[in-house]
């Protein structure tokens, strides 16, 4: 299993960071372009699919570093605040990740921060992201089409409100 050495992943309380509410920037290829006052304003993308899972791909600007979320009832029993050993696959490439657990409107959840900008240009790049719990059970597997345009948008978003 290849470990992706290059991402610095830290600890977060979530569930107090995304307790407001985001701010409507548009909408580009399947993806809602917002802003999160929470996070220092950072931008993000967020889509939901056909099985409600929620991801979100956005930039702490308080911490200058990006994450990537994934909502999903399939987490089971996560802890707001406790630190998770997951695996997320990309195009079949493997990578562990610590991800910290909260939950929202009763709605388990992991963040998995990084500080390697070029992580997400990488997430970008490629067509399938699968993630699976620390048990190893698949939470969600999505297509990416259309990431990488969307990710341009919010880019833009945080060059305005830098």
């Amino acid at each position: 299993m290849t470990r992706l050495l290059a991402l610095t992943f830290a600890a977060f309380t979530a569930t107090a960071a995304f307790s407001q509410e985001l701010i409507d920037k548009g909408f580009v290829e399947g993806w809602n372009i917002m802003m999160d006052p929470a996070l220092g304003n950072g931008c993000l993308i967020q889509t939901v699919y056909q099985d409600l899972t929620v991801v979100r791909l956005g930039y702490d600007a308080l911490d200058n570093r990006g994450y990537f979320t994934v909502y999903n009832k399939a987490w089971g029993d996560i802890k707001p605040g406790q630190s998770y050993q997951i695996r997320f696959e990309l195009d079949g490439k493997s990578f562990d990740a610590t991800a910290i657990g909260f939950k929202q409107d009763r709605v388990p959840g992991a963040t998995v921060f990084f500080t390697d900008r070029n992580f997400v240009t990488s997430i970008a790049q490629n067509k399938t992201m699968t993630v699976f719990n620390p048990e190893g059970q698949t939470v969600m597997a999505i297509d990416l089409k259309g990431t990488a345009k969307a990710l341009e948008y919010a880019r833009e978003c945080q060059n305005k409100t830098l």
